[in-house]
């Protein structure tokens, strides 16, 4: 009886996580096919492991962690280590569909623009400002140092401090 609690607590986790958790999968691999496939293959390992769980624990964290330790085995399998730009996928909505107009191109220029920071710096940016995870939440989950994690996202910040200014200046010539 009280593994299927565990499992119904587990699924609930799973389901409400989902959003948050196909988000990091894209920031991962900037691919929507690619965040559906991560985000599948961390449900199965997680179900797969429900014996790790703790009652009352967040699981988000436990889910990113999952998700990250695929993508990099999918990483060394294909020995793929390029550092590139990656492309919004016209497919997936991005933002809201109550804003007006303008707002929405704001929103997929900055979305743009987070997706063409390096890998490191986009991650940290996801997790941290998109998603609202404290700086040592997501140093666990990227199992790397709280400074790492604060160094990422001061350059991520600079970039993007930049493209804001330059999108400020286009504003006033209009």
């Amino acid at each position: 009886m009280a593994d299927q609690k565990k499992m119904a607590e587990l699924r609930a986790a799973l389901i409400a996580a989902m959003p948050s958790l196909w988000r990091f999968g894209l920031a991962l691999s900037g691919r929507a096919d690619a965040a559906d496939d991560l985000v599948q293959a961390t449900a199965v390992r997680a179900l797969e492991r429900v014996d790790q769980v703790r009652d009352g624990a967040n699981l988000t964290p436990w889910f990113l962690t999952i998700c990250r330790s695929i993508w990099l085995n999918e990483l060394r399998a294909q020995k793929v280590r390029q550092a590139q730009s990656l492309a919004v996928t016209p497919e997936v909505e991005l933002v809201s569909g109550q804003s007006d107009a303008e707002t929405n191109i704001f929103a997929s220029e900055v979305f743009t623009e987070v997706m063409s920071l390096p890998e490191a710096q986009r991650v940290v940016v996801m997790l941290v400002l998109i998603e609202g995870h404290g700086y040592r939440a997501a140093a666990e989950i990227l199992n790397v140092p709280l400074g790492t994690i604060m160094s990422r996202l001061h350059a991520a910040r600079s970039k993007l401090r930049r493209f804001a200014e330059a999108t400020d200046g286009k504003q006033a010539m209009r």
